[in-house]
């Protein structure tokens, strides 16, 4: 059984992970910068501090938006999916748990899925605070069921596009989620137009955060 601090700790570094991933507007910075303060993850809170100065919403879209270097949306790496289905179950995935997301990304964003994850790690907690192992064993089995089912299919690519990109907080943010993610188990062998070239990855063409 997990301790508290632990779940704690972790449900707060997978919403650190969601807000590095999201658009930074309204109080992103605060929330980053507060979180960032509370992680043990001595990279995340590097990450979260790096963010204050290299973060803008103009360069969150280029990178992340429709033709951006780093799409932001598993579907983007999944080309035999459907979008609408994947779409559907995801959003019956989170409304089973009484996830409501912060954010205005689609249920795909990787912001969105990371924060799921931390929000399941808070059900987690409060349900072995509550003595009632039952769900607390559903919200654990949960997390490594969608891991599995989802970041794990393009946390690996995410984190080798980011890792080109130059810019400190959404390197660490890459990294920080392959690992806790790692591979894709079932090693598929999935074709799908990539974003970038495979000899064309080191070209991180959409600049600098001002």
């Amino acid at each position: 059984m997990k301790d508290a601090d632990k779940l704690l700790n972790e449900a707060a570094e997978w919403r650190l992970l969601s807000l590095l991933f999201d658009c930074p507007k309204g109080d992103w910075f605060q929330q980053v910068s507060l979180l960032g303060e509370q992680v043990s993850d001595k990279r995340l809170s590097k990450a979260a501090r790096a963010a204050q100065t290299e973060a803008t919403e103009g360069f969150f879209h280029s990178v992340f938006g429709p033709g951006g270097p780093a799409p932001g949306r598993e579907v983007s790496y999944r080309g035999w999916v459907e979008p609408g289905q994947m779409l559907s179950e995801l959003s019956a995935y989170y409304d089973a748990f009484g996830f409501k997301t912060s954010t205005n990304e689609v249920p795909d964003h990787v912001a969105v899925e990371s924060g799921f994850i931390g929000y399941l790690r808070l059900k987690e907690l409060y349900a072995r605070e509550c003595g009632d192992d039952e769900n607390a064993e559903i919200a654990a089995d949960a997390a490594s069921s969608f891991i599995e089912d989802h970041l794990s299919k393009y946390a690996e690519k995410l984190n080798s596009l980011l890792s080109q990109s130059g810019v400190e907080y959404l390197e660490a943010a890459g990294e920080a989620l392959f690992e806790r993610v790692g591979p894709d188990k079932d090693k598929l062998t999935e074709k799908f137009l990539p974003v970038l070239n495979d000899d064309e990855e080191t070209m991180f063409e959409c600049g600098v955060a001002a």
